[in-house]
């Protein structure tokens, strides 16, 4: 006769939540932001509000000797008229530090968007469960790293057994920002997106502030990752400036320099990496902004063309070749004074060799197999033997990281 052990209510309270900057309490429950709430209120952008509050990174955290946890929540699932329906977001259940389970949240509310337009629509949805069982007994951490690509709020969380937050073990917190990629674009779940691959092989606390067309150079994001504590930063920062036309090179270079000097106003010594794109072909010498490219929309496919016209990088419009140049340039002069300021050519994590066996698909986005190469070089080359997160005798400041050629 099998006994069912009824399920006990855990608060959800913030000693159990990390990798968000703020909880925000909703008439559901809580609604987890990667930006605090002053940056949110300075920021006008509708795909920074969307891409904020997807929860990247973030995770419930606890230690218990539970063998069945059910978490409640609704999330907000993103359709795009024309397109193919997105996968529902994949939860992932990690105890003492390994794969131990999936989830999907079916339902929820959902945002509708007209890529063509830009209109957008919200139709509401109810809350809906998802449930680990066959835990393995005994006291043991356990982590529910909640779906990167869908603003989620946390309604309730049960267990068959008492639950306390998981002790601090110890490991540095990296904090990390960049765009769309390192939000996690098309990885197969939240914990194999390419910046939580690095920090598992790191063994490091990740806060991810990569944001889907939100790496702007934004000063409400510096200020933000200045009053992070942190042990270890990067910015990665490029593609989101093309694809979007947001700035020319009179404007790009200074904001570089202002959103470094901001960080360092709180992180005076911290490790500090700067990451240039990876290769995107469609822009290498092609200036923005990125477009829907029609015939592939025509087939039921979501797909990208860059739709300026090279002759303008003339006029200081930028490529990722120039922004490359460019910060290698600004990190060689800022390093002069700068001794923790390191450079990554984002290419060394995905160059044309990567692109020839495993292409983007949609010409802008990794796939899961491209995430797991990233997350596992950027591992080597950071947090690696000599790497600028990694101390050890080959470390030297100042020098840009680089594989073997």
């Amino acid at each position: 006769m099998t006994t069912h052990v009824p399920l006990t209510a855990i608060p959800l309270t913030w000693d159990l939540v990390r990798g968000a900057l703020d909880l925000e309490r909703t008439e559901h429950g809580l609604l987890p932001h990667r930006l605090p709430a002053r940056a949110r209120s300075l920021n006008t952008d509708g795909q920074l509000s969307m891409a904020e509050t997807q929860p990247s990174g973030v995770r419930v955290v606890l230690r218990t000797r539970a063998t069945v946890l059910e978490l409640d929540t609704l999330p907000t699932k993103r359709v795009y008229l024309g397109a193919p329906p997105r996968p529902d977001g994949v939860y992932d259940l990690l105890v003492d530090g390994r794969p131990a389970g999936q989830a999907v949240a079916e339902g929820g509310n959902a945002l509708v968007i007209d890529m063509a337009t830009g209109a957008t629509e919200t139709r509401p949805g109810a809350v809906t469960t998802v449930r680990f069982d066959g835990l393995p007994r005994g006291l043991k951490d356990v982590e529910i790293w909640l779906p990167h690509n869908e603003t989620t709020e946390l309604v309730a969380l049960r267990a068959d057994a008492p639950a306390e937050p998981a002790p601090d073990r110890g490991r540095a917190v990296w904090l990390h920002h960049g765009s769309s990629i390192s939000h996690g674009s098309d990885a197969a779940s939240p914990s194999t997106t390419w910046p939580a691959l690095a920090a598992t092989i790191g063994q490091v606390e990740l806060v991810n502030l990569g944001f889907g067309g939100g790496a702007l150079l934004d000063q409400f994001t510096a200020r933000a990752m200045r009053d992070t504590p942190a042990d270890l930063i990067s910015v990665k920062a490029g593609i989101n400036l093309v694809n979007t036309d947001a700035m020319r090179m009179r404007a790009f270079t200074p904001a570089v320099h202002g959103f470094l000097d901001t960080i360092r106003e709180g992180h005076p010594s911290t490790p500090l990496l700067v990451v240039s794109p990876l290769l995107c072909p469609i822009h290498e010498q092609t200036p923005g902004p990125s477009a829907p490219d029609p015939g592939a929309l025509g087939e039921g496919k979501l797909a990208f063309r860059a739709a300026g016209d090279p002759a303008e990088t003339a006029a200081g419009k930028l490529t990722l070749t120039v922004i490359r140049q460019e910060l290698a340039r600004i990190v060689g002069q800022r390093a002069a004074e700068d001794p923790n300021l390191y450079y990554l050519d984002g290419r060394e994590l995905y160059g044309e060799a990567d692109s020839a066996v495993l292409p983007l698909p949609d010409a802008l986005h990794p796939d899961a197999a491209t995430h797991r190469r990233i997350g596992e070089r950027f591992a080597r080359l950071a947090f690696g033997e000599g790497g600028p997160f990694g101390g050890g005798p080959d470390r030297s400041p100042n020098r840009a990281v680089g594989l073997d050629r």
